[in-house]
């Protein structure tokens, strides 16, 4: 049975790294990302594959408290936010692991693991490389001005709607999967369901 959904608890890094041991820590961020450096103990659990894990995660909501952590908090909140239509409680950690890593705090990294850009950064990248391309293009063919006009509508719906569909290509992408020794996703789903 669904129960209402509750506002989101938000947690700063002191008061995280004070509980850590109590929480199921769960990263939802890309697999690249997480690979490059996670909260220790944390399980990979993608913001888009949540749904698919929300078996798992109320089972280990059931046992203790659940974390959910992210680059900055953004997707964490979401990520929240889902799982709370689902009656299932969860907290979000205030800076994501910018601010936990900031605040001194460990990072567990997968061995031979590399550490791709923060994903806020290369959507800033691919978006202004494409700005500017259809602004060049422009110059020699009228139409290629819409390229820009697209990703600027592109960026505002992003804006309004806290989502990013630039992201979610941009995580598909081989830079952006592990490397070295990832845990399959479905072996994580066996060790949050206990």
């Amino acid at each position: 049975m669904i129960t209402p959904a509750t506002p989101t608890t938000t947690l700063s890094t002191g008061q995280a790294a004070d509980r850590l041991g109590e929480f199921t820590v769960v990263d939802v961020r890309s697999p690249g990302e997480y690979a490059g450096g996670h909260l220790p103990g944390a399980h990979n659990v993608p913001l888009e594959r949540l749904d698919e894990a929300a078996g798992a995660l109320t089972a280990a909501a059931a046992r203790g408290p659940l974390l959910l952590v992210c680059a900055s908090g953004a997707r964490s909140a979401k990520g929240c936010a889902r799982l709370a239509a689902r009656g299932v409680e969860a907290a979000t950690l205030q800076g994501g692991t910018g601010a936990w890593a900031a605040a001194g705090h460990p990072l567990e990294r997968l061995a031979g693991a590399r550490t791709p850009w923060p994903m806020d950064r290369q959507v800033r990248l691919a978006a202004g490389s494409l700005v500017a391309a259809g602004f060049l293009a422009g110059r020699v063919w009228r139409p290629g001005h819409w390229l820009s006009g697209a990703i600027g509508a592109g960026l505002v719906f992003s804006g309004v709607t806290n989502t990013c569909g630039m992201a979610a290509v941009l995580a598909r992408l081989p830079h952006n999967r592990p490397t070295g020794d990832a845990v399959p996703f479905e072996e994580t789903l066996a060790r949050l369901e206990g």
